[in-house]
Formats: C-alpha cells, structure tokens, sequence
C-alpha cells in the first residue's frame, strides 16, 4: 500500500493543501498550534472515517466554510484507487473514485493506518477510557467492519440506557428486545477483541523485552468484567448467552443507577509488569516503553496479517521518548521500509528516520509548503 497524493481542503485550519508524499518519510516541522497535526489528523480521518482527536464532525471544518474534504489517492495490489470523505452540516460522505461509497469495505478496500500520538503515551496510567479506544483503534486497524459492528453496539447501548433511565416504569419486553441486541453485538466486539489480542500481545511483550530494560516481562490482556463464560474458549454464541445472563444479573443495579454496567463498553486492558501492575509500579519509562511495544506489534500484526506495511502517522511523539527510545523508534522506521508521515517542532529529533528522498514540509499559521532542511 502506498500513497501516491493527498489533497485537503478546509480541515481544521488547514485552507487548502496538495502534495506528493514521498514513498519514504515525509517529515512536517513546524512550532506548535501551527497545524502539523491537523494534517495528520485529515490523513487518519480519511483512512478511518473517524478523527483522531474531534468529539464533533463539525469541529473538523475549518472556521467560516461550510465543509471540509479529504481526498487521498492509493496504489493497492498494483491499482490505484481514489478514496474522500466529505464534512458538512455535521455529517460525512464516503466516496471511491469520485462515486458514494455503496459500503464500509468497499471504502476502506485495503486501505490501512497507524497513529502514534503523545497521548497514547500516556494511555498506561489514564483510565479505562483511554485504554479501550487505544486497543479499539487496532482492532478496527485489523477488521475494518469493527467500526460498523461498534456503531451497532453503541445504538444498542444507547437505547437500553434510555430505558434504564425510565425507571420501575420500564417496559420489560423491550428491554428484552433490546438486551438480545445488545448481547448479539457485544458478543461480536468481544471476539474481535480476543482475536485482536492473541496476535498482537506476544509481539507487544517480545518488543518491550528488547527495550524495556528490565528483567520483568510484560503481559498485555484483556478479559471482559462480570463475564461468567470461559472467555478463552467461548465462541459468540457462547459470550452472547453469557452477557445477556451478566445483562439479567445486573438488571436491578442498572435500574437504580440508569445506565448499563457490563459490556464491552465497560471493559479495560491490564497491563502488568513483572506480574504486578503497570500503572501502579511502572516507571514513566517503561509506561512508555510499554505503549511502544504496543505500537511496533500492531504494524508488524498489520504487515503479516495482510502482506504490506500500514501506513504509519506518528505526531511529535519523538519530543516526548527518551534519547534511547526514540532513537530504537526512528531506527525501526527508517529500517521498516514503511510510507511514514512525522510531525515534530525539532527535525534532529526524526532525523534518523529521514531517507535521501524524504519530503520535508513546513507548517505555520496552516500553510503546508516543501522545504528543504538544513545539515
């Protein structure tokens, strides 16, 4: 996979942006609040249709126009093919090659990408929030009908937790209705999830072990909450008889409290090191150390799942690594081969990673332009 141009127009404040990737590292330095991140931030939104940092469509529309545009040409398996989404009047608009995209897959069509950012940096000691949307962001990275099947489930929970709220006056066939929906695509989120984890956390585990720098070995897992299945051997009939029974358990708590309490939704990922855990008794270093692991298991689960590199974003994560991290990191991408975008305000810091034929951008005030660096 490769991409070949990107053309945006009114994302955040970026007014109107064309360029020519090069096949290597393109680099865009810049100081900050300039837009470095917004342009990684179009690149994410078009390949996952969901943004990297917005809680609202109609924060990604740059002030005083009415719409945004992503547009991003790609060479998949020899072709090349045009994908855009569209932001108006809060709502999005999938196209391939010009055309309303007739489905999800069809959008997405091979079309993959990694972000790095420095909040995930800080994903080990934030709360379960934090931890769900990053194992959620490699899951959709490796189903892409992920996004379709957590929709399905959010309008489900949505619908259950209005009921919740009406109180002993509920209608019990409805929520009937709705638990069998809800435990139908929980079961699906939670299989995706499992299938997600056995592959990556080894990977995950085996990177830390070369940069870590402790003995202690690293274990990521993820086990649903309040789940009375065995979760390892369960299949989606299973997990679905199991959540709606945890569903009909909690039934009363969720009455008194108005929102449901068991599911997908309310689920975390431990992180232990040494067996205890890591937000506790991590350093910050090896917190760090930890989510980068993750990060190098997911593009190397990505490339052999699918037979070619993720397009890779990384923002300004280099400022925040250790001079030995971040050197590990920059090696690994310049030695990786991949089509890499980096955002940083210091270009020494990603300069290992720059190739002969990399493109070097400035950013400021939301102008993008070609630079050329100095030695």
């Amino acid at each position: 996979m490769r991409l070949l141009s990107l053309q945006v127009q009114d994302f955040r404040n970026l007014p109107k942006v064309q360029l020519a990737p090069s096949i290597h590292a393109t680099i865009a330095v810049g100081q900050n609040g300039q837009g470095k991140t917004n342009l990684l931030e179009a690149l994410y939104f078009l390949a996952t249709l969901k943004p990297l940092r917005a809680g609202r469509l109609s924060e990604l529309v740059r002030w005083g126009s009415q719409a945004a545009r992503v547009t991003g040409r790609f060479l998949l398996k020899g072709a090349e093919r045009e994908i855009s989404v569209e932001v108006g009047g809060g709502t999005r608009q999938a196209l391939v090659d010009g055309k309303k995209a007739s489905s999800l897959e069809d959008y997405f069509g091979g079309v993959s990408v990694v972000a790095f950012t420095p909040d995930d940096l800080e994903v080990i000691k934030g709360g379960p929030d934090a931890r769900r949307a990053f194992l959620d962001r490699a899951v959709f990275n490796r189903f892409p009908a992920f996004l379709k099947e957590s929709r399905e489930y959010a309008r489900a929970l949505k619908n259950r937790n209005r009921l919740l709220r009406d109180g002993a006056s509920v209608d019990a066939a409805y929520l009937d209705a709705y638990d069998e929906t809800l435990a139908r695509a929980g079961a699906r989120l939670y299989a995706r999830r499992r299938a997600l984890m056995a592959e990556l956390a080894p990977r995950a585990q085996a990177t830390f072990a070369s940069i870590g720098r402790t003995a202690d070995p690293a274990v990521y897992a993820y086990h649903p909450a309040h789940l009375g299945a065995d979760f390892a051997q369960a299949d989606e009939a299973a997990l679905a008889a199991a959540l709606r029974e945890a569903l009909a358990g909690r039934l009363r708590r969720d009455l008194d409290r108005g929102f449901t309490s068991v599911g997908p939704h309310v689920d975390d990922v431990s992180v232990t090191l040494g067996g205890r855990s890591a937000r506790a008794y991590a350093s910050q270093g090896q917190q760090r150390a930890l989510v980068l692991g993750w990060k190098i298991a997911e593009i190397e689960n990505l490339e052999a799942a699918m037979g070619f590199l993720p397009l890779l974003l990384l923002d300004d994560v280099s400022s925040e690594l250790d001079p030995e991290r971040n050197a590990y990191l920059m090696g690994y991408l310049a030695q990786s081969g991949a089509q890499v975008f980096l955002t940083t305000t210091d270009a020494g810091l990603v300069r290992a990673a720059a190739a002969s034929d990399s493109l070097w951008l400035t950013v400021h005030a939301g102008q993008v332009n070609t630079d050329t660096p100095s030695p």
